[in-house]
């Protein structure tokens, strides 16, 4: 397995986070949710074990109409984003250009 592989980041919906809030800085709890279609409670889950495992930072702030949720990779997070999306950049290029057995 290639050294900079992310076991904790790999599974989709983390991935997926990751990914979307790796161009942004504060992104809106609602904006995530939608971007990705998945429930509250499911986002709140894995937002919650990223900011565990502080790969993101998680602010609420007073709105008009409640409270709003953000969301941002913390310097960590970005490393290991970058880290595990060039593992995997490797592991594809591995694949495309691996020999059939014969």
């Amino acid at each position: 397995m290639d050294a900079d592989f992310d076991a904790f980041l790999h599974p989709a919906p983390r991935l997926t986070i990751v990914a979307l809030l790796a161009p942004a800085d504060w992104t809106e709890f609602g904006f995530i949710r939608d971007t990705i279609g998945t429930s509250d409670s499911a986002l709140s889950k894995q937002l919650s074990a990223l900011a565990a495992e502080e790969y993101i930072e998680v602010r609420k702030q007073p709105a008009s109409a409640g409270r709003r949720k953000l969301a941002r990779l913390t310097p960590k997070g970005r490393e290991a984003f970058a880290r595990h999306a060039a593992a995997l950049e490797r592991i594809a290029l591995t694949a495309r250009t691996a020999r059939p057995a014969d």
